[in-house]
């Protein structure tokens, strides 16, 4: 007997399982977020989370010398996203996104456009184009 599932429509396969991105934990496993960042818990650079990323990488790079934590976010940021995005849409903590970040702008795999503050408070267009990006989310 296959396995099959009624549905409104008569029999049908069971769903196929989606795969899992290289971000994304799996429940079972026992590697911690901190893991994938060497145990470092903070960023070497301080970098606020509506920073915008870019990636400065070509698009045919080879990528088989870097993680795939590192292909993910530099795949990702081929548009410019902010920090918290990339933390969102990879479903990992925004701290650990945070030192990867930091760790790829020093090898020059992305650019970081960290936010102009006046006299304390952010540019009102930066909040403006992180809020549209969040809405598109």
């Amino acid at each position: 007997m296959t396995d099959q599932r009624w549905n409104s429509g008569g029999w049908a396969p069971p769903p196929r399982p989606q795969p899992q991105s290289p971000l994304q934990p799996d429940p079972a496993s026992p590697v911690r977020p901190y893991a994938v960042t060497g145990g470092r818990t903070a960023p070497r650079v301080k970098l606020a989370m509506e920073a915008l990323v870019s990636s400065a990488t070509a698009e045919h790079r080879e990528f088989s010398h870097i993680t795939p934590e590192y292909q993910a976010i530099s795949q990702l940021c081929r548009q410019v996203r902010s920090v918290a995005e990339v933390s969102a849409l990879l479903r990992i903590p925004l701290g650990v996104v945070r030192v990867l970040i930091a760790d790829m702008a020093a090898e020059g795999l992305v650019r970081v456009h960290q936010p102009q503050l006046d006299a304390g408070r952010p540019d009102v267009n930066l909040l403006e184009r992180v809020l549209s990006g969040l809405r598109r989310l």
